[in-house]
């Protein structure tokens, strides 16, 4: 079914924004965006990009401390 102009650009009764604020998230997304999808079994051991950014700076901490000293990043 294909709602027309004036139809699909009513807000549904079952969204509710009262409780948004505006640009909250504003100061992030000028800083610069990188969305990551993440396949269902890592999903479910990273639960949020907190414990993913641990992991993956963990995982640059070791690789760092396998290159030879006059590779050093």
């Amino acid at each position: 079914m294909r709602l027309s102009n004036s139809e699909s650009d009513e807000m549904r009764p079952e969204y509710d924004f009262s409780a948004g604020v505006r640009g909250k998230h504003q100061e992030q997304y000028d800083a610069g965006t990188n969305v990551v999808l993440l396949d269902a079994d890592v999903a479910k051991v990273f639960k949020d990009s907190e414990s993913v950014n641990r992991a993956l700076r963990l995982l640059l901490d070791l690789a760092k401390s396998q290159l030879p000293p006059d590779r050093a990043a």
